[in-house]
């Protein structure tokens, strides 16, 4: 009986050991998920305001050619 006791200490012992360390990686792996999210979003901020100034020297270069048509026109 006492032998049976040991080998079930050793593997609940072996269970909480992998618990701990299953849930120090989901942890880990929770925080580069959120790095990677903040990053992803940081991306998207930069992309949407790379847009918008090239819209707006699209309307720019198009001024500047309205001018030089109505100069040569």
């Amino acid at each position: 009986m006492q032998n049976m006791v040991e080998q079930l200490n050793i593997k609940i012992d072996a269970m909480v050991s992998r618990y701990d360390t299953m849930k120090q990686e989901n942890e880990s792996l929770r925080n580069e998920v959120m790095s990677a999210k903040a990053q992803s979003e940081a991306k998207d901020a930069l992309i949407t305001r790379l847009e918008e100034e090239n819209a707006l020297k699209d309307i720019e270069i198009e001024e500047i050619v309205k001018k030089i048509e109505s100069v040569l026109g």
